[in-house]
C-alpha cells in the first residue's frame, strides 16, 4: 500500500489510534486525516484547553483535567489504544492556576530536575509506554502538513527583512536551546519580544505593539526538539494576529514546522501583504 508523503499508509481495517489533545486546530486536523485513512480515533481532551468541537471528529472522547495522568492512561487502555499522538499545546500558566496533578503525575514530576517542556513530555511518554502505548511522531497521519523550504506566499521578504530573519533565527535557536519558547519578534535587528509562557499569539501582539509595524516573526523548533511533541505550528490565527499589529514577515522552520489549514493561511497572508517563508539551518541566505 502506498503511504503519504510523511510515510503513513492507510490503516489496517478497524485499527484504533489515541489522540492526546491540547489546544488549537492541530488535534482536529489530525482527527480528520486519521479518520480518512481508516483509523478509529480515541481522544483524551483537556478541560479548558481542547476545543469542544473535537467531539465531532473522533470516534470516542474522554475529558480530563490538566494533570490527571492516571485518568488519561486509563481511558486509552480501556479503548484498547496501543499507539497515540500528542498534539496541541497546554498553556504553561496552568501551572499557577488550574493544574491539580494526581499521584501518578506527581511521581513523574518527582523524577525531573527541572520542569522543562521537553523533559515533562518525555517522562509522560515513558509512562505511557510502560503501559504498552507507543507515542508516535507529531506528523503521523498528516499529509502535506510540514512547511517546505522557500517562499510560500506571493510576497517575499525584502533585503532588510532577510537581515532580521537571519538575526532572529540565531536568537530563536538560543531561546529554544534554553527551552524558553520557539518564537521571537524582530524589528531592524532588535529583539522586541521573546516567547515564554504566554504563547506565540501573545508574543506577536506584544512584539508588534512595540515595533509599531513591519515586525518580523520567526518560529523555530528547539535544537533538541523531540519530534513526538510540540512541533512549531502556525495557521490562520497566526496570520490574523500578525495582521492586527501590521507585522510583515513570518519565517518558520522548513521540515520541522507544521502549517495548519494551508490554503486559508496563505490566502489570509496574501490578503494582508504578509510574506511567509520556510527556512532551514542549511539555507544560504
Amino acid at each position: 500500500m502506498r503511504g503519504d508523503r510523511n510515510g503513513t499508509a492507510p490503516a489496517p481495517a478497524g485499527e484504533r489510534i489515541g489522540l492526546i489533545a491540547g489546544n488549537g486546530r492541530f488535534p482536529i486536523i489530525f482527527a480528520e486525516n486519521a479518520t480518512r485513512l481508516g483509523y478509529h480515533v480515541s481522544a483524551v481532551a483537556h478541560i479548558g484547553e481542547t476545543a469542544p468541537e473535537l467531539e465531532r471528529y473522533v470516534d470516542r472522547i474522554h475529558w480530563v483535567k490538566v494533570g490527571q495522568l492516571n485518568k488519561l492512561i486509563k481511558a486509552l487502555k480501556e479503548d484498547g489504544v496501543r499507539q497515540a499522538v500528542m498534539l496541541g499545546g497546554i498553556k504553561k500558566t496552568h501551572v499557577f492556576t488550574t493544574v491539580r496533578p494526581d499521584l501518578r503525575a506527581l511521581a513523574v514530576a518527582s523524577r525531573l530536575k527541572r520542569l522543562k517542556d521537553d523533559s515533562i513530555l518525555r517522562e509522560v511518554a515513558a509512562e505511557l509506554e510502560k503501559e504498552g502505548i507507543t507515542i508516535r511522531e507529531s506528523t503521523f497521519g498528516l499529509q502535506g502538513i510540514l512547511v517546505e523550504d522557500g517562499p510560500l506566499t506571493r510576497r517575499v521578504p525584502g533585503k532588510k527583512e532577510w537581515e532580521d530573519i537571519r538575526y532572529g533565527w540565531e536568537v530563536a535557536g538560543e531561546v529554544g536551546r534554553l527551552d524558553i519558547g520557539q518564537c521571537v519578534v524582530i524589528k531592524e535587528r532588535v529583539v522586541v519580544a521573546v516567547e515564554a509562557a504566554e504563547g506565540t499569539d501573545e508574543t506577536i501582539r506584544r512584539g508588534g505593539a512595540l515595533a509599531r509595524e513591519g515586525a518580523v516573526v520567526i518560529k523555530r523548533s528547539k535544537p533538541q526538539q523531540d519530534l513526538r511533541f510540540d512541533l512549531p505550528a502556525v495557521g490562520p490565527a497566526t496570520v490574523e494576529t500578525m495582521a492586527s499589529v501590521k507585522a510583515s514577515v513570518l519565517a518558520v522552520e522548513a521540515g520541522r514546522s507544521v502549517l495548519l489549514d494551508r490554503e486559508m493561511t496563505l490566502r489570509k497572508a496574501d490578503q494582508a501583504g504578509i510574506a511567509i517563508v520556510g527556512v532551514s539551518s542549511s539555507d544560504e541566505w
